[in-house]
């Protein structure tokens, strides 16, 4: 990169290899000279308490990535149920443009359907997800605080 970057510099004096030679010597030896000045702390430089402290640290971060993930899947779970109460083209609408990011346009091409109706379809077809997915939350909330 450096040397694209510094291509208008090369006078051609001498030869092409030895002036990519040099930045790339140059460049090592800079970033040599630059680790010497930020020396890396390494664990046994840490006290006992600093260490635990780290230890906890990444416990908890590792616990809140294993909860994000397993929410992550709950969710794509509950949405491919839901998605498949509908109708094939409300399902096709939704999977294309929220699920691989489509746009409209391609839908169309896909299908052969009027813009319009790619867009009224994929209104409607979210209010009906949404609509499915709160009936879903509600009965559980329901049947959570029957059992309490």
């Amino acid at each position: 990169m450096k040397a694209f970057t510094q291509l208008s510099s090369y006078e051609g004096r001498g030869s092409m290899e030895g002036w990519l030679t040099r930045i790339a010597t140059n460049t090592c030896l800079n970033l040599l000279r630059s680790a010497k000045r930020r020396p890396q702390l390494t664990a046994a430089d840490l006290s006992e308490d600093e260490s635990r402290w780290i230890e906890s640290a990444l416990a908890r971060t590792a616990a809140e990535q294993h909860q994000s993930r397993e929410r992550g899947l709950v969710a794509a779970d509950l949405a491919g149920r839901v998605l498949q109460t509908l109708t094939p083209d409300d399902q096709l609408v939704l999977t294309m443009i929220d699920g691989e990011d489509a746009s409209v346009k391609d839908v169309v091409e896909v299908t052969g359907w009027s813009e319009s109706k790619v867009k009224v379809l994929a209104f409607r077809a979210r209010r009906r997800m949404r609509t499915a997915v709160e009936k879903l939350l509600s009965s559980k909330r329901r049947d959570e605080t029957a059992e309490a």
